[in-house]
C-alpha cells in the first residue's frame, strides 16, 4: 500500500485539483466532502482505478460533523490537506453568532480536532505531513471578510506553533496562502472586477487551482522536509 492522503473539502475546486495532483504523485486518497457528492464522483472518474480508498461525508461546521469525520476514518493517514473553506462577504456589524460559530468550526476547530486525532499515529511512526490551505487574507486582512481573515490568521498561528511542537517527531507542518484563484468562491466578481484585480497582479493573471495543488504536493515530498512551519504565498506577488 502506498502513502495515504486525507483531503478535506475535496469537492471544492482547489480540493479536487489537490486530489488529482496527489493521485498522480502516487498517493491513495481519502476524500471528504460536505454535500457535493456529484463533484466527488467526477473526481473519481478522473483518477486511476482504486486511487480513492474512502469517501467521507461530514459537515465540518458542526461538532458532530467533525467527530463523525474522525470516527469514520478507516485507514492510517500519512498526509492530511485541509482545504475546506467557506468565504463570507458581510460587514462585520451584520455577522451573526451563528456565522461566527460556523466559520470557527470549519476553519479552526476542524483542523484542530482532526489533527489531534491523527497525531498519535504520526508521532509513533515519526513521519507525517500536515498541510493547511490558508489565505493571503490571514496575513493582510480583508474588508467585509473580517471573520474569514480572522480564522485564516488563526490557521497561520496553528501552523507555526504546531510545527515547532511536532517537528522533533518527524512531522511536517506547513500552509499555503493563495491569493485570488479562479474558483467558484470568486463567482461574485464580474468580469470587469476580475480584470481590475488582474491589473494589480504582477504576473498579470489570476491563480489557477493547479498552482495550489502543485505546491501542496511539493510540501508533502520528503525532499522539502527542511521547510517547516512556513506559509507559502501563492499570489503572483499580489498583496491584496
Amino acid at each position: 500500500m502506498g502513502k495515504i492522503c486525507l483531503i478535506t473539502g475535496a469537492s471544492g475546486d482547489i480540493g479536487a485539483s489537490i486530489a488529482v495532483s496527489f493521485a498522480e504523485g502516487g498517493y491513495e486518497l481519502i476524500l471528504h466532502y460536505h454535500h457535493n457528492e456529484e463533484a466527488i464522483k467526477n473526481i473519481k472518474d478522473q483518477l486511476p482505478r482504486d486511487a480513492v480508498l474512502q469517501t467521507i461525508q461530514a459537515d465540518l461546521s458542526s461538532e458532530t460533523g467533525i467527530e463523525s469525520l474522525c470516527e469514520t476514518l478507516e485507514h492510517t493517514v500519512d498526509t492530511v490537506v485541509f482545504s475546506s473553506g467557506v468565504s463570507q462577504l458581510k460587514l462585520f456589524q451584520d455577522v451573526s453568532d451563528e456565522d461566527m460559530d460556523m466559520m470557527y468550526n470549519v476553519h479552526v476547530k476542524a483542523p484542530w480536532k482532526v489533527t489531534r486525532h491523527l497525531l498519535p499515529t504520526m508521532i509513533q511512526k515519526k513521519a507525517g505531513n500536515i498541510i493547511v490551505i490558508s489565505s493571503i487574507w490571514g496575513d493582510v486582512g480583508a474588508s467585509c471578510e473580517v471573520l474569514y481573515s480572522t480564522v485564516k490568521g488563526a490557521q497561520d498561528s496553528f501552523i507555526k506553533s504546531l510545527a515547532k511542537e511536532v517537528g522533533p517527531s518527524g512531522i511536517s507542518v506547513n500552509g499555503i496562502r493563495p491569493g485570488i484563484i479562479e474558483t467558484k468562491m470568486n463567482r461574485h466578481l464580474s468580469e470587469e472586477e476580475k480584470q481590475e484585480i488582474i491589473e494589480e497582479i504582477p504576473v498579470n493573471r489570476m491563480g489557477q487551482v493547479e498552482d495550489i495543488a502543485h505546491t501542496a504536493l511539493f510540501l508533502a515530498d520528503d525532499r522539502s522536509s527542511y521547510i517547516q512551519g512556513e506559509l507559502i504565498n501563492v499570489t503572483g506577488a499580489w498583496n491584496g
